[in-house]
């Protein structure tokens, strides 16, 4: 996935300040469009707003409108959502060959962004309460993505002028998970594609979107890996078997990313590839457990994939991981199955018994 070329044209518009404190946290959200409680919050309203003002810009590959999108009979139901001139239309990805590929400033990256293509420069404020300093989160630009998914994909590009490369950090990841609980909508998601992961360009970025859909990863119950440690897996009613990771308030978003970023190291030394999504969901017990829904973050280890990504028709990479499902040709979506779908993305991923064993060196390397 990736964002727009370098040139600056005249009247192009500049991102907008958006000053947040913890108090614009909204930690359940609220219910999908059309359902009590469902209006957006300030972040969507400046989000969106800006998002649509750049495409009737034309600053994007493509004018998205309304997206066929389908769920797919089967006990997943997995949303698949047709989107063809991403498929066509979107920059060829660069080829990666390392899992820890350095930044290439010769290479396309978002130091080449328009100012157009950027919408809200994210700046958090001291607030009565607030346990951290501001200085402590790290400055993030949201930016359109030229080739989106669907209305209001953008990128958070955290501190883009150092040049670092694709490699997942715990003040980025913290800052996603502070993202996402300024959004009310209940399908706004982030995640991260890492190196051999099928990342498009090699400088650090998380995706945000928003997905029309419940998706099977929110609820499904979870097994206790290292709960001291917020860590459980998810084996069965996923897409993808992942490592479930739980914030049940904001007390627990600096640990979560901490913990999620050891591990997804560890997951890298291991010569393994790794993808995470970040989504409101109920605790790993599941529904019923007692509390209320928080920040469910799944990391997914993976074989890693090296060379310039084929024109595959199906992409393995977060959303398809955990439902969502994005085709580029109207007979594939048309025809699809769960089955299908679930065949092309376990493809990629790990035996289940190496994944336990993985699971067993995650909770002794988080319990030292």
């Amino acid at each position: 996935m990736e964002a727009a070329g370098a040139s600056e044209e005249p009247g192009d518009p500049s991102p907008t300040d958006f000053v947040y404190g913890e108090e614009d946290f909204i930690l359940p959200g609220s219910g999908w469009e059309g359902e009590p409680g469902s209006a957006p919050s300030r972040f969507d309203r400046a989000l969106l707003e800006s998002w649509d003002d750049r495409m009737e810009r034309g600053l994007f590959r493509y004018r998205l409108g309304p997206l066929p999108t389908r769920v797919l009979p089967g006990p997943l139901r997995l949303v698949a959502q047709l989107n063809v001139q991403r498929g066509t239309e979107r920059r060829p990805p660069q080829p990666v060959c390392s899992l820890h590929q350095p930044f290439d400033p010769a290479a396309f990256n978002f130091t080449r962004l328009r100012p157009g293509e950027l919408l809200l420069r994210l700046r958090r404020a001291a607030s009565r309460g607030d346990r951290r300093c501001p200085a402590e989160t790290v400055p993030l630009l949201v930016a359109i993505n030229a080739s989106p998914l669907e209305r209001g994909h953008v990128l958070l590009l955290p501190e883009p002028s150092r040049g670092l490369p694709q490699t997942l950090t715990a003040p980025a990841l913290l800052g996603g998970l502070e993202v996402a609980l300024l959004s009310a909508h209940p399908g706004f998601r982030l995640g991260f594609n890492g190196l051999g992961g099928c990342a498009s360009v090699n400088h650090l970025h998380l995706h945000g979107l928003y997905v029309s859909r419940p998706l099977p990863v929110e609820a499904a119950p979870a097994q206790a890996v290292c709960p001291r440690h917020r860590l459980w897996l998810l084996l069965r009613g996923v897409p993808a078997p992942a490592f479930l990771f739980y914030a049940a308030g904001t007390a627990d978003l600096e640990a979560v990313a901490r913990d999620v970023c050891r591990a997804a190291e560890h997951i890298t030394d291991s010569g393994l590839a790794y993808n995470v999504f970040i989504t409101r969901g109920e605790p790993p017990e599941g529904a019923g457990a007692g509390a209320g829904r928080g920040l469910r973050v799944l990391l997914w280890a993976r074989r890693p994939s090296f060379g310039t990504k084929a024109s595959e028709d199906f992409n393995v990479a977060l959303c398809e991981l955990a439902g969502h499902l994005p085709l580029p040709a109207a007979p594939l979506y048309r025809n699809i199955t769960e089955e299908e779908a679930l065949r092309a993305i376990h493809g990629h991923l790990l035996p289940e018994p190496d994944l336990l064993r993985l699971g067993e060196d995650l909770a002794r390397l988080l319990a030292d």
